[in-house]
């Protein structure tokens, strides 16, 4: 079930509080009730008025001592277990950083270790900042959570019209705008910018509008570009203004160029063998054109600041950095991201930055993950009803490094012991993500009776895509290139596989290993070829220009 405002229904829909209101409303009363009931026969038991809405503290400084403790062990094992270049961690406990250590170096081959002040890039652990950026727009009115994007961002277009003109901040940062799973993703490792992303949304198949969960780093993006535009600023000028300066986090940027300037930052690595975790600094990842989703770096004693306003309702250090109740805001379920698989089994939320859920105990814990695959995983947890919190940001690529050391720390806190080999689990959820989107057949084995190709003369020239632009195939010394992207910029040689059929290699954040491209080819001439990991909403298809 997703939370629709009432402000927002669609012409002709009828208005109605939300059922959650009224289901609360009515336990409220029924045990109102009772206590009355119970007090006239005698009774000697004192009882509350009302329900609690918040789970009492369970967790002391003795436990998360105890925990801290850890922590040093925690990473440790993982480095040891996955060679990880550099891991540094951050926990925050009722208004107090308790603890902050680095580990490991920033590069793999040269000695500069990692401290509390490298700056690592967040990845998806820029969207809970994000939305803090927001939320001090929502706080000081001048924007509203309920007002269309459309209003600050005219280039925002959707399939749907009445998308477009009716989305929402809250619609865009809770992904469910019914943009598809990453839309748009794959035209950035194509090489193009914001603008020209946007401007192709509108090719994308939708979903029902607030009333899916599609994970979306672009229709996120929108949001945060629109409460720029609407202060008349940039994205990473505003979040410096409302949230980086005043919470003195020197060290955190949204700028990818001042990240990879800044002397001490942690560089992406890749995993090239993993037999002997062999790490690489390969890559660097540009998500500039994504910076409220994906483009924000920081350190470890940084995010702690920001996590000390988190916990205390927007407060830091004697002043009110962000409204309380706009901040609160971001913390509440705004979309249904993930139904229970049995019964009794809990489900999962998002809010406008944040993952919502609860644990065994019915403490509501808020966090987000981030990931590159060219080379960073991050993640922040927070425990509002226990003022407890812990970053973990390491700069490798995404196999559960940061995961697991979050999930083993608030593990010994709440339980005094580890409940759950996590390490194996995290890992394990993380090579299915990794397999997620590859293809099931087997490019370097041809089949048995395998076609030969035709003349490469048949399947060279330019072709055109609506959604992904410009490409073209070219005969580079009796081999076939295709080259994609912005200006061509990307080159992929073709090795044939059966027929019409070629294969090569993707690159890029959001590789998947082997792809297909297929030649529609007739009387001597290809009119048009399909790609195959670009065609999951059908838009893979390039067309011949004529000459």
């Amino acid at each position: 079930m997703t939370t629709r405002p009432a402000l927002l229904t669609r012409p002709g829909q009828r208005r109605r509080p939300p059922l959650t209101y009224s289901l609360v409303l009515g336990v409220s009363i029924t045990l109102v009730l009772s206590g009355c009931s119970s007090s006239s026969e005698g009774s000697s038991r004192s009882l509350a008025e009302s329900p609690t809405n918040v789970s009492a503290p369970q967790i002391d400084r003795a436990a998360v001592d105890a925990a801290t403790d850890q922590i040093d062990g925690f990473v440790g094992d993982m480095m040891s277990r996955t060679g990880a270049p550099g891991i540094a961690v951050a926990v925050v406990y009722k208004n107090e950083v308790v603890y902050a250590k680095g580990f490991g170096v920033r590069k793999v081959g040269e000695p500069e270790p990692v401290d509390t002040s490298t700056m690592f890039q967040l990845a998806s652990v820029s969207k809970p900042l994000a939305s803090s950026v927001i939320a001090t727009l929502v706080g000081d009115g001048k924007i509203s959570w309920d007002e269309p994007v459309k209003m600050y961002e005219p280039g925002f277009v959707v399939a749907d019209p009445y998308v477009t003109e009716n989305a929402t901040f809250t619609d865009l940062l809770s992904h469910r705008s019914g943009l598809p799973d990453h839309g748009g993703d794959l035209l950035e490792d194509l090489g193009y910018g914001y603008e020209e992303i946007v401007s192709r949304l509108d090719q994308l198949p939708l979903d029902r509008f607030r009333d899916n969960y599609a994970y979306s780093n672009y229709g996120f993006t929108v949001a945060g570009v629109a409460a720029a535009k609407s202060e008349n600023t940039t994205w990473a000028e505003l979040s410096e203004q409302t949230i980086y300066e005043p919470l003195g986090m020197s060290n955190t940027t949204s700028s990818t160029d001042e990240w990879r300037n800044a002397p001490n930052h942690a560089y992406n690595h890749v995993l090239t063998d993993p037999t002997t975790n062999t790490w690489e600094a390969k890559y660097v990842s540009n998500p500039e054109a994504q910076s409220p989703a994906g483009g924000a770096s920081s350190s470890v004693d940084d995010m702690a600041a920001w996590i000390r306003m988190e916990l205390a309702d927007g407060m830091f250090d004697g002043r009110q950095i962000v409204d309380p109740e706009a901040l609160q805001y971001t913390h509440q379920a705004h979309s249904f991201s993930r139904p229970a698989t049995e019964p009794g089994a809990r489900e999962s939320f998002y809010g406008t930055g944040f993952s919502i859920n609860t644990d065994d105990r019915g403490r509501v814990q808020v966090a987000h993950a981030g990931a590159f695959a060219l080379g960073a995983s991050t993640d922040v947890e927070l425990l509002s009803s226990e003022d407890l919190g812990i970053v973990v940001l390491a700069n490798t690529a995404p196999i559960g490094v940061s995961e697991a050391i979050s999930a083993q720390f608030m593990d010994y806190a709440k339980n005094g012991e580890l409940t759950v080999d996590w390490v194996p689990h995290v890992s394990g959820q993380f090579k299915q993500l990794v397999e997620h989107g590859r293809s099931e057949t087997d490019y370097t084995s041809p089949p048995a009776g395998a076609m030969p190709p035709q003349d490469a003369s048949v399947y060279v020239g330019k072709f055109v895509s609506p959604f992904y632009g410009a490409a073209e195939v070219v005969n580079e010394g009796g081999d076939l290139v295709l080259r994609l992207g912005r200006d061509q910029q990307l080159s992929y040689p073709l090795i044939h596989y059966d027929g019409d059929t070629y294969w090569f290699q993707t690159s890029g954040e959001n590789a998947v290993g082997p792809t297909s491209i297929q030649f529609a080819a007739a009387d001597g001439t290809a009119a048009s070829f399909t790609v195959e990991y670009l065609d999951a909403q059908g838009l893979g298809t390039f067309t011949k220009v004529p000459a």
